[in-house]
């Protein structure tokens, strides 16, 4: 039987952090490291490589936030077969922060962006090209992006150094008909690149929306371990390990972390599919006003959030 040629890139820690505001002990993610290397997976992003001098607030975020090289030595002094992975957003990473990837932890850097800013985006991929790293660009919010601005970002994504383009359901709208469309897309204005997708979980579509990329050969499959990720969380990790056909990677270690990390954690933070995701998804918005409606005393009136999100009068409060 042919090998599948899919990687997983587990996202916990990186996009978990949006949860817990990257509050992860260094134990933890050293046990969640050794867990998914003895599983096989390929890649770990372990953070973001922003620059805390570029974002208000830094200083209240945990170290996976804003990656310090010297503390990664610290935490991972051994790396095995999985390699490490960070993202950073356009405006907000500093050039000299970033090392040489020979006196780096970090394998592949990937640079999210708005259709907008694809061109800034070649830009930071390019320079991380350069300085040794493996590299994606990572085109945010896709349901929201009309075809003739995507055609004119493949215009100069075609030739640029990146290694993978990724296909990104930011709002967790999309449905495996969306997905065909934007892979065959992809691959008729990128045949030159690889392709990823990272797709979050709102109408419970993040794991057969991924599965069906996979089948029509996108390689890079984003996830995280119990589906951690903001809001409605993504594709989960032990999903993808048991079920991709032909591939060397094993459950029982992601079970084993599942057990030990993941289910405490659950415990005291929240994630996944709950209603109001539900409707933010089903509305192709982004999630921030249901994650503030689970914030708040109101958070499971459900009803009152969908006629506000649905209402188009707008309303004010008397006097």
């Amino acid at each position: 039987m042919k090998v599948n040629h899919s990687k997983i890139v587990d996202c916990t820690i990186r996009d978990g952090g949006l949860v817990n505001n990257w509050d992860f002990s260094v134990e933890f993610v050293q046990n969640l490291y050794a867990g998914l290397n003895e599983a096989g997976v390929d890649y770990m992003e372990i953070g973001y490589k922003n620059s805390p001098k570029l974002l208000s607030g830094a200083e209240n975020a945990g170290p996976w936030r804003f990656l310090n090289d010297d503390f990664l030595r610290e935490v991972i002094p051994q790396k095995g077969k999985t390699k490490l992975s960070a993202l950073v957003d356009i405006g907000r990473v500093d050039e000299s922060d970033i090392l040489n990837r020979a006196d780096s932890m970090i394998d592949l850097i990937r640079v999210a962006c708005y259709v907008k800013d694809v061109d800034k985006a070649i830009q930071l991929v390019t320079l991380f090209h350069e300085r040794g790293y493996e590299t994606t660009l990572n085109i945010m919010a896709l349901s929201n992006v009309m075809e003739n601005e995507l055609i004119e970002a493949f215009e100069m994504i075609k030739d640029s150094v990146v290694d993978v383009v990724y296909i990104v359901d930011s709002y967790g709208s999309l449905d495996h008909k969306d997905v065909e469309f934007l892979v065959d897309k992809f691959k008729t204005h990128l045949p030159n690149k690889r392709l990823g997708i990272h797709a979050h979980n709102n109408l419970q579509l993040a794991f057969s929306n991924t599965l069906v990329a996979s089948e029509l050969g996108v390689e890079l499959l984003d996830a995280s371990v119990y589906g951690m990720g903001r809001a409605a969380g993504n594709c989960p990790t032990e999903l993808l390990v048991s079920q991709l056909k032909n591939t060397p990677y094993k459950l029982r270690p992601v079970l084993d972390v599942i057990e030990r990390l993941m289910i405490p954690l659950r415990e005291k933070e929240e994630w996944g599919y709950i209603m109001p995701y539900m409707i933010t998804g089903s509305l192709d918005e982004h999630p921030r006003s249901a994650m503030a409606l689970r914030a708040s005393k109101d958070k499971d009136k459900s009803v009152d959030f969908y006629d506000k999100l649905t209402t188009p009068e707008v309303t004010f409060e008397q006097k």
